[in-house]
């Protein structure tokens, strides 16, 4: 069964949604993951600082002791003469209370061969008097630089590691007598290190455990030990006899420069740690701290759960533009299609409306049809009386007076052709749009010509003040329309009206153009004047009109730009016809069509 496409479409953007919003989680958990880890890593990294402040704090406690006792009288006086006994015993008793002072571990004297003379463990079983320390890198580098010296080793003669300062001691004339040393037994930091959280090692330059809060982890290579350096540590006797295990770990990934994820298999197995490092150059040491990982799951569901809702939130965004950008374009199709309809319709409403004003035109002409039917009749009649004259005249050889009458039938003939080509030219249809200068006291002269025969007929009295310089721009037959509608009506208003009186102005306004037309008819009802535009409102009787004239008329103003108004004058209506006034011109304005052409 084949899927429509805009079904495929929506099924694309569902699993593209659903694949982001996977990522989305995805990537919030990592990066919480990462967050917490590196948050971790300073606690972890403040941690490691306090350590190291107190393995600093012990070791410079001490630093200074064998130089200062390298300058004591008693001790040089024993290396000069080391069998004096009891120099030697006086020597032991002091150090012991110079160490129990201190509360250093050991201090002990050697000599130029690294025999121990004197030391403050004297009294005990492991006491270090007699033992050769030769070998140890600490009694070396004291002899040779001429100076102090430090290093850490298991003790060969107790088993317990232990760092050991040294310093020369020198005759008067500066020439070396032996060495004194000092040994700093760290078990005790150890134990305080033993309640803290975490896996706590110190491991020396050759990358080995020395010291540990966990006793098991201790004497652990961090990294594989070549051969020469396995000879020189079983040559200096360094971890006196403890076997070298490599620790078992491998990088996950990498925090920072100082921190690494790591899997580590330690004497607990096989697990997961946080490993944090901290150089401590003056010592030679190195600071790892194993952080076990913590519980993150609140930390991941809320970086998840605000991953995810970014992510709706961006495609819903994104969707919802999409959406409006194609509503948009929906918008545009569907204004494009009603502009178009639109267009399509006013066109036919212009049609329409045009067909209406040629239909009102040809309706004025019916109506007027009966008096220029009889104005017409009488040039004929007195055509055919004066042919008849003539004839008579021509057989009588009156030949002047045949001219004469030839003169008057050419006057009749003129009459009849101003007044049917004008007929004509109203009864055509008028291009839409057209626009000529116009003199309306001219159109007004044309309009009352086609009444003529009415108002002769019906004894109508004018009173006319129409200004013949006042020009506008428009529409000739169709301002004459108008014109002869607003006329028909006052006649028609008249009909029943004992004084038939009709008042007519074209008068200049400021920039207007007004023409009024009033009449004695006795006016329009207050209540109807409002609807007297209105198409289809007539007061007339039935049969007498449709009411569309004024209609017409109101809608061929206002396309000209112009205004009709009506209102009640003191006889009767008054239509005010207001046109804005054409603008300077260089030629004079042209007289409408109906005066130049004849049929």
């Amino acid at each position: 069964m084949s899927v429509s496409p805009s079904r495929r479409r929506l099924l694309s953007g569902i699993l593209v949604i659903l694949a982001g919003l996977c990522l989305s989680v995805w990537l919030a958990g990592r990066l919480a993951e990462r967050q917490a880890w590196a948050e971790r890593s300073g606690e972890a990294r403040d941690q490691l600082q306090l350590y190291a402040q107190s393995i600093r704090t012990l070791v410079e406690r001490f630093s200074s002791v064998p130089a200062l006792l390298a300058m004591d009288g008693d001790i040089r006086a024993l290396l000069r003469d080391p069998e004096d006994r009891a120099r030697r015993q006086a020597l032991n008793e002091r150090l012991e209370r110079l160490n129990r002072a201190a509360g250093a571990n050991v201090l002990y004297l050697m000599n130029l061969q690294g025999e121990a003379l004197a030391a403050s463990n004297w009294r005990e079983e492991g006491s270090f008097v007699g033992h050769n320390y030769a070998f140890r890198p600490y009694f070396q580098d004291a002899l040779r630089h001429g100076g102090g010296a430090r290093y850490f080793a298991v003790g060969v003669t107790t088993g317990v590691p232990g760092y050991f300062l040294s310093h020369v001691v020198r005759d008067d004339d500066g020439s070396p007598l032996g060495v004194l040393a000092v040994k700093l037994e760290l078990e005790e930091l150890q134990r305080e290190w033993a309640a803290q959280s975490g896996v706590l090692l110190v491991a020396d330059d050759f990358q080995v455990v020395v010291l540990s809060n966990r006793p098991a982890w201790r004497f652990r290579a961090l990294r594989p030990l070549r051969e020469a350096e396995r000879a020189e540590l079983v040559e200096v006797r360094r971890y006196a006899e403890q076997a070298l295990q490599l620790l078992d770990r491998r990088v996950q990934w990498s925090i920072d420069a100082s921190a690494d994820w790591v899997q580590v298999a330690g004497p607990e197995g096989r697990r997961d740690y946080l490993w944090q490092r901290l150089e401590l150059p003056e010592l030679g040491w190195t600071l790892h701290l194993l952080a076990e990982p913590v519980s993150m799951a609140d930390s991941m569901r809320s970086y998840r759960l605000a991953g995810a809702g970014a992510w709706l939130a961006l495609a819903f965004l994104l969707l919802f533009l999409a959406q409006r950008r194609k509503n948009r374009r929906l918008q545009a199709g569907i204004r494009e299609r009603l502009e178009r309809e639109v267009s399509l319709r006013t066109a036919e409403l212009r049609q329409a409306q045009e067909e209406l004003v040629h239909a009102a035109r040809m309706a004025a002409l019916g109506q007027m049809s009966a008096a220029l039917a009889h104005e017409i009749n009488q040039p004929l009649t007195a055509l055919q009386m004066q042919l008849g004259s003539l004839r008579l005249l021509q057989a009588a050889g009156r030949d002047q007076e045949v001219l004469d009458g030839l003169q008057r039938v050419d006057g009749l003939l003129q009459r009849m052709a101003a007044l049917t080509g004008h007929l004509k030219t109203f009864a055509r249809k008028s291009p839409p749009g057209l626009s000529e200068r116009l003199r309306p006291a001219a159109v007004l002269e044309q309009a009352l010509q086609l009444l003529g025969p009415r108002l002769r007929k019906e004894g109508v009295q004018l009173d006319a003040r129409l200004d013949p310089e006042v020009q506008v721009v428009g529409d000739g037959i169709r301002l004459e329309q108008v014109l002869l509608n607003l006329l028909n009506n006052a006649l028609d208003a008249m009909a029943e009206a004992p004084e038939r009186r009709l008042w007519l102005s074209v008068v200049r306004a400021g920039e207007q153009c007004l023409c009024c037309i009033e009449d004695s008819g006795g006016g329009i009802a207050e209540a109807d004047l409002p609807r007297v535009f209105e198409p289809f409102f007539t007061t007339k009787p039935v049969g007498k009109g449709l009411g569309l004239g004024l209609a017409v008329s109101y809608g061929i103003v206002r396309d000209l730009g112009g205004s009709l108004e009506v209102a009640n004058g003191t006889r009767g209506a008054v239509f005010t016809l207001c046109l804005p006034l054409a603008p300077p011109a260089a030629i004079p304005a042209t007289l409408p069509p109906s005066n130049q052409e004849v049929s």
